[in-house]
C-alpha cells in the first residue's frame, strides 16, 4: 500500500525469511560460519540458539544457498514428533524407501544407515537440519545421538545441525543428555542487535527493496532500538506499521512520534515504559526544580566574590571541524596508475602484500589469503552495510580516477587518493561517485583438519591466517610443510584463545581462527562511531 508513496520496489519489512534481506552483522557472520562449518566438518552436532525473532531461520536459509554440491540435506521443520515419526521424516526428506505403515525403529535406522554408507561411497555428505529443536523430546534426542554412531576411521557419516530457542541449551545441559552434549563440536548463541546494528539493519532492508536513503529520522531509529530491544522480527513489524502510518498521514519521513504510535499498535497497548511516564516526568520536574534552586543560590554566592564577572563562557569549536580536503587527483602525480595505487591501499587496509600489475592477479593474490574480490553497484547505504574499505571510481577536478574509501564518520569520508590520505565532505564524495565499487571480503570458511606433517595448500592457508592475526603478513615464511615452528604458532594461538593446546587445527581451533580474523577485518565505520 505504501510502496509507491516511498518509491519502493517491494515491501522491505516482511517477516518471511528471505536470504536476500539477510543483514550480516558480526554475530550473523559468525553464526553462518558455524553452520557452514557444520556442513563441511567430519560429523557430530552443531548448535545454533537465539531468542525468538533474532534471525536464526534467515541465517539457515542463507546456509541452504551456500551448500556444496556434494551435500544432501534433510530439513525437519516440525520436531514435535515421536521417534518413529522423526525417523520417517528424515527418510522422506532424503528419499529413502521404507515399508508403508512401518512403525519399527530398527527398520527405519537400518535403511538410514544403508543410505549413509552408500552416500559416503559416492563421495556425498548427509546433513540433517532441525528447526525449533527445543521441542525435541529426550527420547528423540537420544535417537539422534545413536544415528551419529555410524562412522568410518576418518569421519562420521551424518552431521546434525540443531537450531532452537535458549531452552535448547538448558535441555542439553541435563545430566541424562551429557553424551549428546559432548558431541557438539560447535555452538553459537545469537543475541539481539545493538543500536548501531538496528540502524544498519533497517537501512539494508530499505536498500534491498529499492529505496535510496531512509525515511526514518535518527530519533525514530533510536526509539526503534529501545522499543524493539534489538529483535529483528519486532523491528520488521514496527517499521512496517510505521511506514503505513506515515503514508496515511501523507508524510515522507517517519518521526519518533509516528514510530511510537506504530509500536503501540503492534504491542496492542502503550509500551510499558509509557505507562510510567507520568511518574518519570514528575520525578524529573522535582529534580530540575531542586537543581535550579541550587544553581541560583550558587550563582548568587559567585556574584559576591571579589573580581568575579558573570559573563557567559565562550564556546570553542574543535580545530578544523568545518574544513575538508578537495576531492581531486594530486596535480604532482600521474593519473594513469590510479587504479593500481587504489588496490595497493585496499590491500594495505587488510594488512596483506599486493603486487598491483593487474586486477585479475590481485584478486588471485587475495584468494591465497582467504579473501575474495567483490564487484557491486549500490548506494552509500549498501556500501556501509558491507562495512568494508572499497575501491571507488570517482570524478573530481574534471578528471576520472580511482581512490580507496577507508572510513566514514558523520559528514566526513576518509579517502586514499594516490599517495595521499584526504578527509573529504561526504556529500562531495557522493556527487562524484556513480555507485560502483570493489571490495575484499572473507570467503566462506571450508573446514579441514590440519596437523603436523601435512603439506600443500592447506598448510599455506594456515600460515597466511596466523600471519594476518599476528600482523606480520609480509614476513611469513612461505613454508609448505606443517613443521614444528608452525605447530608452535598454533599452540600459542590456542593458548591465547583458551583452547586445548595440541598444535592441531581441529574444529574449535578452526572456528576461533575465523573469529579472530573477523575481529581484525578493517571496517568503514566502527560501532563506537
Amino acid at each position: 500500500m505504501y510502496k509507491e508513496h516511498f518509491g519502493l520496489d517491494e515491501t522491505p519489512f516482511s517477516i518471511a525469511p528471505d536470504p536476500r534481506y539477510l543483514f550480516m552483522s558480526e554475530q550473523h557472520r559468525e553464526a553462518l560460519a558455524h553452520l557452514v562449518y557444520g556442513v563441511n566438518s567430519d560429523g557430530g552436532f552443531v548448535l545454533l540458539t537465539g531468542e525468538v525473532g533474532t534471525g536464526k531461520t534467515t541465517v539457515c536459509r542463507c546456509l541452504l544457498e551456500q551448500l556444496p554440491c556434494d551435500a544432501d540435506v534433510a530439513f525437519v521443520l516440525n520436531p514435535a514428533l515421536s521417534v518413529t515419526e522423526l525417523l520417517g521424516t528424515v527418510c522422506d526428506e532424503l528419499g529413502i524407501d521404507y515399508p508403508e505403515g512401518n512403525t519399527s525403529v530398527k527398520a527405519f535406522v537400518d535403511r538410514i544407515n544403508t543410505y549413509l554408507l552408500d552416500a559416503h561411497a559416492r563421495g556425498r555428505k548427509t546433513v540433517v537440519i532441525i528447526e525449533e529443536a527445543q521441542n525435541l523430546s529426550a527420547d528423540v534426542l537420544e535417537q539422534l545421538r545413536l544415528l551419529t554412531n555410524l562412522e568410518t576411521n576418518q569421519r562420521k557419516l551424518l552431521q546434525i545441525i540443531m537450531i532452537g530457542q535458549p531452552e535448547l541449551r538448558e535441555m542439553l545441559a541435563r545430566p541424562e543428555l551429557r553424551q549428546l552434549a559432548q558431541r557438539i563440536t560447535a555452538r553459537y548463541h545469537m543475541g539481539p542487535l545493538s543500536r548501531y546494528d538496528v540502524t544498519g539493519y533497517v537501512n539494508h532492508r530499505l536498500s534491498v527493496a529499492g529505496l535510496q536513503g531512509s525515511p526514518f529520522t535518527a530519533s525514530a531509529l533510536s526509539e526503534l532500538w529501545r522499543l524493539s530491544r534489538g529483535i529483528p522480527r519486532t523491528v520488521n513489524v514496527i517499521c512496517d506499521r510505521a511506514l503505513l502510518g506515515a503514508y496515511v498521514q501523507g508524510q515522507k519521513k517517519v518521526g519518533k512520534a509516528t514510530l511510537s504510535k506504530a509500536a503501540g499498535e503492534v504491542f496492542g497497548e502503550r509500551p510499558a515504559h509509557k505507562r510510567t511516564l507520568k511518574w518519570v516526568l514528575t520525578g524529573c520536574i522535582l529534580i530540575i526544580s531542586v537543581t535550579a534552586l541550587a544553581a541560583t543560590f550558587y550563582n548568587r554566592k559567585l556574584q559576591l566574590l571579589p573580581g568575579r564577572s558573570m559573563q557567559p563562557a565562550k564556546t570553542t569549536l574543535p580545530a578544523g571541524s568545518a574544513g575538508f580536503d578537495k576531492l581531486d587527483w594530486p596535480s604532482s602525480q600521474p593519473i594513469q596508475p590510479s587504479r593500481e595505487m587504489a588496490y595497493q591501499a585496499l590491500f594495505k587496509e587488510w594488512g596483506i602484500p599486493c603486487d598491483s600489475r593487474n586486477k585479475d592477479s590481485m584478486c588471485k593474490q587475495a584468494k591465497a589469503w582467504g579473501l575474495e574480490c567483490t564487484d557491486a553497484r549500490g548506494n552509500l547505504s549498501s556500501l556501509l552495510q558491507m562495512n568494508k574499505p572499497a575501491v571507488l571510481r570517482l570524478s573530481g577536478g574534471g578528471r576520472k580516477f580511482y581512490a580507496t574509501l577507508i572510513a566514514v564518520k558523520d559528514r566526513a569520508a576518509t579517502v586514499v587518493v594516490g599517495p595521499e590520505i584526504r578527509r573529504v565532505d561526504l556529500n562531495d564524495l557522493l556527487r562524484n561517485w556513480p555507485g560502483t565499487y570493489t571490495l575484499l571480503r572473507r570467503a566462506a570458511p571450508q573446514y579441514r583438519e590440519i596437523k603436523p606433517g601435512d603439506k600443500g595448500p592447506d598448510v599455506q592457508w594456515l600460515e597466511n591466517q596466523l600471519a594476518l592475526i599476528q600482523g606480520d603478513a609480509g614476513q611469513r615464511r612461505k613454508n609448505e610443510v606443517f613443521d614444528s615452528v608452525l605447530s608452535r604458532q598454533v599452540e600459542v594461538f590456542q593458548s591465547s584463545e583458551g583452547l586445548k593446546v595440541d598444535g592441531i587445527v581441529g574444529p574449535q581451533t578452526f572456528i576461533h581462527l575465523n573469529a579472530a580474523l573477523s575481529r581484525r577485518a578493517p571496517a568503514l565505520s566502527r560501532k563506537d562511531g
